[in-house]
């Protein structure tokens, strides 16, 4: 039997089959060592062909269909390991908070490469705007904004709380399938709620003592966004994932890493090496662009940052 992989608890994966059940699958253990170094071999979004098991017994997953693509990172506690957050994805949404907590722009930039280099549309969700209060909170969401927009990115304001944006975001995410990512207590539960009505993900505060947040999401999971209108056949659906620390790219190559950075892989079409790696050649025009300002500091820090990415605990974010 055929059908799509909608929750992943690590322990075993719900299936929904194409004549609309619901199958509670295992996989078995050759699907760790078939040259796959991921901990998870099937992620939520894939197709799979399963076979049922007894009455009372959970069905196998036996094959994995082609995946048209994938977001991965690096897995938090294995260096040599990665992550499979979400496979088959039409849109990833990446979702932030500027404060409480702050996601750092190291974070973005580096969910941004990987976007890019598994072919996978991303926009930014700047969440909590109901918190800007002061002009130099403002001054510092518009900032924000301007560099990712100025990039090529789609940038949202939106407020689980006020509802702003909301509708904006069902709109552009109708019709697809979407992976929501971010750091712990940016709000991605409160705007899947938001957007499904009746869904009542569970919630939490962010910690009082480090201004971070508390996983409420522990496992993958998709669900069904509502129609936009009667017989609206296709509104789409939702990739909840757990929030992450930081974000880990793996098997970067050092020479391909800029074409994941959409404005330094421009610059460096005007570089003097092909192979320049934009650190130390002469005749770098992407080192010249960022002494222009024509490249953000903060974004080639990221780039440098990715480089950089064979020290596994580069990445993670102090609690």
């Amino acid at each position: 039997m055929q059908g799509l992989v909608i929750r992943n608890t690590g322990m075993h994966y719900i299936v929904k089959a194409d004549d609309g059940r619901n199958v509670d699958c295992r996989v078995k253990g050759n699907f760790r060592i078939k040259g796959i170094r991921t901990t998870n071999p099937v992620a939520v979004g894939d197709r799979v062909i399963f076979t049922e098991g007894a009455p009372g017994e959970p069905g196998w997953i036996t094959k994995i269909e082609p995946r048209r693509n994938y977001i991965i990172r690096r897995a938090s506690n294995l260096s040599k390991e990665s992550h499979i957050i979400g496979a088959n994805i039409d849109l990833a949404v990446l979702v932030v908070s500027l404060f409480h907590p702050v996601t750092a722009t190291t974070f973005i930039d580096r969910f941004l490469a990987t976007a890019e280099a598994y072919s996978v549309e991303a926009i930014i969700v700047i969440n909590k705007t109901d918190l800007l209060d002061t002009e130099e909170e403002k001054e510092y969401l518009d900032a924000v904004t301007y560099l990712y927009t100025s990039i090529g990115y789609k940038v949202l304001p939106v407020s689980a709380k006020n509802g702003t944006g909301i509708d904006e975001l069902h709109k552009i995410l109708h019709g697809k399938t979407s992976l929501f990512s971010g750091n712990s207590g940016v709000g991605k539960s409160s705007l899947i709620n938001a957007l499904i009505p009746g869904l009542e993900l569970r919630t939490a505060d962010i910690s009082r003592s480090h201004d971070t947040g508390m996983h409420t999401t522990t496992f993958s999971e998709l669900f069904s966004l509502p129609p936009s209108y009667p017989g609206d056949h296709d509104p789409g659906s939702i990739i909840d994932t757990p929030g992450i620390r930081g974000f880990g790219t793996i098997d970067f190559n050092k020479y391909e890493t800029a074409h994941y950075f959409r404005e330094i892989f421009e610059a460096s079409k005007n570089c003097r090496f092909n192979n320049c790696t934009h650190t130390h050649e002469p005749g770098c025009a992407v080192r010249q662009a960022l002494e222009e300002n024509r490249i953000a500091q903060s974004r080639y820090a990221s780039y440098l940052s990715v480089l950089e990415d064979a020290d596994a605990d580069k990445y993670r974010q102090p609690y």
